[in-house]
């Protein structure tokens, strides 16, 4: 065996035996993948496998990546070859019922003319004044179409959800069927005060944009078969069987989005302005959200000095700090829901809060929460609230974190297990339900998120917050199949190199201190050379002494001595670089095809061993 492994023929039946291995490997195993990074950013999820096998109809993608204008961007490169192979891992997935096409739009081509007409952005590059593509088109049977217009980079934890959301569309063509039923006008109604008519909201308009809505009654005894997602705006008048029957819809597999408030400001009803109470202006789900596990106080309102709002009180007056009405950022967001992921700021007024029972079977998952710089205040404070800093008289936070939205999924029981009066409950209980809860409403009012201008007689939203984003991602993310509501938001692809930054930070350290020494001893040359001066004739100023000389050419040695201090710091911290690079290199070019050629002579050798004991 010896003699084997150290004669030429050995290696070469080594070399061959490696090659050999990757052939057969190719070859038998071809959707074999083998995925090391830490957040597993090649490895599709088990949603989207499901996405892609249940495809019936083919769906045609087309990925437009400009290569010559994106050469010097290395970030974009990166970006890019990661979106062509996840889209290459679907079309490989899909088995056929997928097809990709790769295309590079070159400038006055007729590629560049296709991804124009699909509706793609081009980004004008400053340094060559050319324009660069990224986006992805898709179509369908009925040549319906998808885009995502340009990939951008802040967004890439959401690439997986983009492309299922993209794929699933194509394969869904109808509008998703929302089901509204609200207490507040969303779509417009009379103003009591002024007896004018009011617009419809924005939110209310972007939905209309987005999905078929449909409004119900407030007193349904049954949800249409044919309603994807429910959604409930302030439902403080719901009748018995209205709750029965969301109930009913959600243990059957109905997606919900709930609105509820303990003070819906924007509740300009008859019955809330002759209560005169902050009650008179809440909503609840009480018997809902105790079969779902959750506790709601409706007489209780967040306050959060971190999170408080500058508002105005006039003209000549000082905007005052509201910590009833908050901007919840982004770090208080979830980044790991695809509902929440991309947004940037939310501004919520009087919300409530959602706490998770401890005896509950579903599991709750935290959208929107509040910092530890907050606390729980009486609704009635609301009442006529004038000045909104004497919200601020006698706070004290309780330095518990309050979520005011929430995701409830996992299974669930009926909350009328005995059913109504003649009425039997079809289902008691679920496997999993799919609901989102959401403890405030005037979030959705235009007057908290976006301004509307007029613009010969069109009106022009100009969103300063991301509420009406929130609402569409929810909605959009329930009226999918379970298997995309299961894709979450992944990690990003481009990772720092900590080693290397740690061993930057060491040598800038080391710098610095080199050249503050220098710095030193410079202060302190220059002073030696004042106190001497100090002495000396002032008729001979311009001549200098033997020992000035001596001074001036010592400090001139040091000074050349730190300068070589400061290179070789620099030295060692590109070598300490390089050497780690070397390193990667033997580990990648040297260490993993030696492992491999290891395994195959184990497996050789124990083969003879078995032929042997034969």
């Amino acid at each position: 065996m010896k003699r084997l492994m150290y004669s030429g023929t050995g290696l070469l039946l080594l070399l061959l035996a490696f090659i050999a291995f990757n052939i057969t490997s190719n070859t038998l195993l071809p959707g074999a993948r083998l995925d090391l990074t830490e957040q597993k950013l090649y490895t599709i999820s088990d949603g989207t496998r499901k996405i892609l096998r249940d495809l019936e109809e083919p769906v045609t993608l087309y990925f437009f990546f400009s290569e010559r204008a994106s050469k010097d961007l290395v970030m974009v490169r990166n970006y890019a070859r990661r979106v062509e192979e996840m889209l290459k891992e679907y079309e490989r997935v899909a088995d056929g019922k997928l097809r990709l096409h790769i295309i590079d739009p070159q400038p006055f081509s007729e590629a560049e003319d296709r991804a124009a007409e699909f509706g793609l952005q081009a980004v004008p590059l400053t340094q060559t004044g050319e324009q660069l593509y990224f986006g992805l088109a898709g179509t369908n049977e009925l040549a319906q179409r998808e885009i995502i217009p340009f990939f951008a980079l802040d967004q890439e934890g959401l690439l997986e959800y983009e492309l299922s959301r993209l794929v699933n569309s194509l394969a869904r063509p109808e509008k998703p069927r929302i089901g509204l039923i609200s207490a507040l006008p969303l779509g417009g109604g009379m103003n009591p005060f002024s007896g004018q008519a009011t617009a419809p909201w924005v939110a209310y308009e972007q939905l209309q944009q987005v999905f078929g809505v449909e409004e119900l009654e407030a007193d349904i005894d049954a949800v249409p078969e044919d309603i994807d997602v429910l959604l409930l705006v302030h439902p403080k008048t719901l009748s018995e069987a209205a709750l029965f029957a969301i109930d009913q819809f959600v243990l059957r597999g109905g997606k919900l989005m709930a609105f509820i408030d303990p003070v819906a400001e924007s509740d300009q009803s008859m019955e809330a302005m002759m209560d005169g109470m902050a009650d008179g202006r809440a909503s609840d789900l009480a018997p809902l959200l105790a079969a779902w596990g959750v506790s709601y106080d409706p007489e209780r309102v967040v306050l959060d000095s971190r999170l408080g709002m500058s508002v105005g009180r006039g003209q000549g007056q000082l905007p005052a700090r509201h910590i009833g009405w908050l901007e919840v950022e982004k770090q208080f967001m979830s980044q790991d829901d695809t509902v929440t992921a991309p947004l940037q700021l939310l501004t919520l007024a009087s919300a409530g809060s959602l706490v998770p029972m401890e005896e509950a079977s579903t599991r709750f998952e935290p959208l929107l929460s509040s910092s530890r710089h907050s606390a729980l205040t009486p609704s009635s404070r609301f009442t006529r609230l004038e000045d909104p800093e004497t919200l601020l008289q006698g706070f004290r936070a309780d330095e518990q974190i309050h979520h005011f939205a929430a995701r409830l999924q996992g299974p669930a029981s009926t909350a009328f297990p005995e059913g109504l009066e003649g009425r039997e409950p079809e289902l008691t209980e679920a496997a999993n339900i799919n609901v989102v809860l959401v403890a405030d409403t005037d979030l959705l009012t235009d007057r908290m998120w976006v301004q509307v201008q007029d613009f010969f007689g069109q009106r022009i939203p100009q969103p300063w917050a991301d509420n009406g984003g929130f609402l569409i991602n929810a909605l959009d993310n329930l009226s999918g199949s379970e298997a995309l509501i299961s894709v979450r938001s992944r990690g990003n692809f481009s990772r720092p190199f900590t080693v290397v930054e740690d061993l930057q930070r060491q040598a800038e350290s080391r710098f610095r201190e080199s050249e503050m020494r220098l710095q030193q001893q410079l202060e302190q040359t220059e002073q030696r050379l004042i106190e001497l001066q100090q002495n000396q004739d002032p008729t001979q100023l311009i001549e200098l002494s033997a020992e000035q000389e001596q001074e001036i050419q010592r400090f001139l040695d040091q000074k050349l001595e730190i300068r070589k201090q400061l290179r070789d710091v620099r030295y060692q911290l590109n070598a300490d670089i390089e050497r780690l690079g070397t390193w990667l290199k033997v580990i990648n070019i040297a260490l993993v095809p030696a492992l491999l050629t290891l395994a195959v002579l184990l497996w050789w050798l124990l083969g003879r061993m078995r032929r042997r004991t034969v």
